[in-house]
């Protein structure tokens, strides 16, 4: 591999000269500029940025650490904190724990599965020196897997992370919950079922947290009878429609569209017309909501947005390192409504 030494003595110049030309540092003459750049051109020099990041003590490198490549959300988060890497000079290295594939959802609460697929990949990233990890959680919840000592400046995506030392980038829930209560009240309808995903989960609570708000600020009590619990899957929305059936109620809200399918298959199953007899509004915009029929009103996760704010806030932390995070900092990104034809107006 040609040297920037020996395109200097080729052209006759120092070193530095070669650097500064290449940098596109001005105080060099035309004719010394052209002649360098002509021997590079020639020689099909490439620069090496490795080495020379290693001389500052940084590779310009950010590791994404993705829980799962599998998982419906992690995809475009990885793709626009990619973008941002881009945009900023940052090379990435992604590193699939695959966690789901291997256990499915057995290793939430088992530290010792968690920690023999992820500590070894830790200890790696440390070996080849990247800046900063940027940490993808396959869902939303409390992460408590990252070392306290781990020295690496990290950024939580999709989910909150417990280490104060480690910001958290989340959806907004709570508001994507109000909002689309208010879609609905505002649609005439008060008597209002949710079908939610399971109890325990994150999404879940601050999803039903701003549900319960919107219903306060309209005056109609939260009947916790006209809520059941899926477990996010299509058949478990069918189930939960079952129930909430002899409710006499004019909406139902599926905290996914996956069960917002199942809760069609039920309607259209008992003749029930879906946007004239009963309204279903969604959750999350999948590709599913689009093909329903009536197409499914919904909230589109900012997921995207996510993964930008979280690489663009894991690469201030690189350069401005005197700048500490925040205590327990928790950057909340809005979702947004998606209007089809899946409600009905009653007034």
């Amino acid at each position: 591999m040609i040297t920037v030494k020996e395109i200097a003595k080729m052209c006759n110049v120092s070193p530095s000269t070669v650097s500064n030309i290449l940098n596109g540092k001005p105080n060099v003459s035309e004719k010394t500029r052209e002649r360098v750049w002509q021997a590079v051109r020639e020689t099909g020099y490439q620069p090496n940025y490795y080495a020379a990041n290693m001389r500052k003590q940084s590779t310009r490198t950010i590791s994404i650490i993705a829980e799962d490549l599998g998982q419906f959300s992690t995809t475009p988060i990885l793709e626009s904190a990619m973008a941002c890497c881009e945009e900023h000079e940052y090379r990435t290295v992604i590193m699939n724990l695959r966690l789901y594939d291997k256990w499915r959802d057995t290793w939430y609460n088992d530290e010792v599965k968690l920690q023999s697929v992820l500590s070894p990949v830790l200890n790696e990233l440390k070996s080849i020196k990247v800046d900063g990890v940027l940490y993808v959680a396959g869902h939303g919840r409390a992460i408590k897997c990252l070392p306290e000592d781990f020295s690496l400046p990290t950024v939580v995506a999709y989910a909150t992370s417990e280490n104060n030392r480690f910001p958290s980038i989340v959806l907004n829930d709570e508001k994507g919950g109000y909002d689309m209560i208010k879609y609905l009240t505002g649609m005439g309808h008060r008597r209002i079922g949710i079908i939610a995903g399971t109890p325990d989960n994150m999404h879940t609570r601050d999803r039903l947290l701003g549900c319960q708000r919107a219903l306060f600020e309209e005056s109609i009590p939260y009947n916790p009878e006209w809520t059941t619990y899926g477990d996010w899957e299509k058949q478990s929305g069918y189930e939960c429609a079952k129930k909430l059936a002899s409710q006499n109620l004019t909406a139902i809200w599926c905290m996914n569209d996956l069960m917002a399918g199942g809760a069609y298959d039920y309607a259209h199953e008992k003749g029930i017309v879906i946007g004239r007899d009963l309204s279903i509004v969604g959750y999350d915009n999948r590709q599913v909501s689009e093909y329903l029929f009536p197409g499914l009103t919904t909230n589109q996760l900012p997921l995207k947005e996510v993964g930008y704010a979280s690489a663009e806030k894991l690469i201030s932390m690189l350069e401005n390192p005197e700048e500490e995070a925040d205590p327990c900092e928790t950057i909340k990104i809005d979702g947004s409504m998606i209007i089809r034809n899946s409600v009905a107006r009653l007034s």
